[in-house]
């Protein structure tokens, strides 16, 4: 398999295109690959397939095997990837994902900018059980010792938004895969610890279903954005900070849409040797 190795923030990522690596399975490899002992090690496996113009199909296979619907940094990974390797002229790409369609912009200075389209704030298409029809702005879970209040939002993958007075003071290990596998998400959940600094600033910390603690989210970064403004904590433009650098989102009041500009790099390619 010819791959190459990129990351967004530290949130790092196997790519791939299957036409350059035919009858190769991808989902069977991906825990295998993923692995940071015996394999090349990342957060995910993604692959790209072109769709003709520049529309391209994306891909993404968490470090556990599963299939994810969207991937926020893996996105301006991929169009990063694309401008580099000439797969498509110019610099705006369309990704059609599980999530939706994405469309990452590579700008001037190196960063990417990815219009990650309209959040999702109602139950049923986040999913969060109960009315399909009722907004999931206060979810309370209840865990050994304490109970968390958390905003359900939906940026084409499911994420629980829970603010907290001191970031420094949770238990990202502990609580994480708890709320990750919560009855109250049928398809589980991404589970982001936020922590207000201004109206502008955030740090955030983050469990990502299917792969633990990574030290960045794009999308988890989004749904913090989407959840500070509906619940007044935020502004609409807000640098997050992250455990592997920062991310500017804007919640646009014009589009409803979330726009993500962050860093993409690649670390380095090489070819992996055994069959799957």
């Amino acid at each position: 398999m010819i791959f190459s190795k990129w990351h967004g923030l530290g949130n790092d990522f196997i790519i791939a295109e299957p036409d350059k690596n035919p009858g190769f399975d991808f989902r069977a490899a991906a825990e295998h690959l993923c692995d940071r002992h015996f394999g090349i090690g990342a957060d995910g496996v993604v692959t790209i397939r072109p769709l003709g113009g520049e529309a391209f199909e994306m891909r993404i296979y968490n470090s556990d095997g599963s299939e994810t619907e969207m991937c926020g940094n893996a996105t301006r990974c991929v169009g990063l990837y694309i401008r580099r390797n000439k797969l498509a002229k110019g610099g705006e790409f369309e990704l059609h994902t599980r999530g939706g369609i994405v469309r990452p912009k590579v700008l001037d200075n190196g960063t990417v900018r990815v219009d990650m389209g309209e959040p999702h704030l109602l139950r049923g298409e986040i999913p969060v059980a109960g009315d399909p029809e009722s907004d999931a702005r206060s979810l309370s879970l209840d865990l050994p010792g304490i109970r968390l209040e958390a905003v359900g939002v939906s940026m084409g993958n499911p994420h629980a938004v829970i603010f907290v007075p001191d970031i420094n003071a949770i238990k990202l290990e502990e609580w994480g895969p708890r709320i990750e596998c919560d009855p109250l998400f049928p398809n589980k959940t991404n589970v982001e610890f936020v922590e207000v600094i201004s109206p502008q600033m955030v740090r955030m910390r983050v469990w990502e279903r299917g792969c633990g603690v990574t030290l960045a989210c794009g999308t988890g970064s989004c749904a913090t954005t989407v959840a500070g403004v509906v619940t007044g904590r935020t502004g609409r433009c807000i640098t997050v900070l992250l455990d592997g650098g920062e991310l500017q989102i804007e919640y646009s009041e014009a589009d409803n849409h979330v726009y993500m500009t962050g860093p993409a790099s690649e670390v380095f390619q090489g070819a992996w040797m055994e069959r799957f």
